[in-house]
């Protein structure tokens, strides 16, 4: 099932993140307290995007953010992973917006194909020097065909 996230639902949010994040990119876990992660879903992520979560059950499984043609966040539980999660999170943006950007690390290659596989296309990689992780990225283009 997906849903609309509420402001209640914030502290799973950034937990689905960070699980998601750390697994993805160990070298970079720690990089933000649990209550950093709290606090960057409530006070920055829930007033500037919408939010949508897919459960199964009571249990969200994961996290999608976006706003005006911009994926901020996506995030599914490893556990989840491989079965379609993210492919429907994926989906509530793509019916908002006829384009949509997303920045991902370069060496994240789970999400690189995940991306590819789902119609976007590489725009550039970068060394990472805007990003606060220092982290070398990749931004992708994803345009609806009509």
């Amino acid at each position: 099932m997906l849903r609309c996230l509420a402001l209640d639902d914030m502290d799973l949010a950034a937990r689905i993140h960070r699980v998601a994040f750390d697994h993805a990119l160990p070298t970079l876990a720690g990089l933000h307290t649990p209550d950093e992660d709290r606090w960057f879903y409530r006070e920055r992520m829930f007033p500037t995007c919408q939010l949508w979560g897919a459960f199964d059950a009571s249990e969200m499984l994961g996290v999608i953010a976006f706003r005006d043609g911009w994926i901020d966040q996506l995030y599914v539980l490893p556990s989840a992973q491989g079965q379609g999660v993210g492919s429907r999170l994926l989906g509530v943006a793509q019916r908002e917006f006829d384009q949509l950007l997303v920045w991902t690390f370069q060496r994240n290659i789970l999400a690189r194909r995940f991306y590819t596989a789902r119609g976007f296309q590489l725009v550039r990689e970068t060394a990472g020097v805007r990003n606060e992780e220092k982290e070398p990225d990749a931004l992708y283009r994803w345009t609806r065909h009509v």
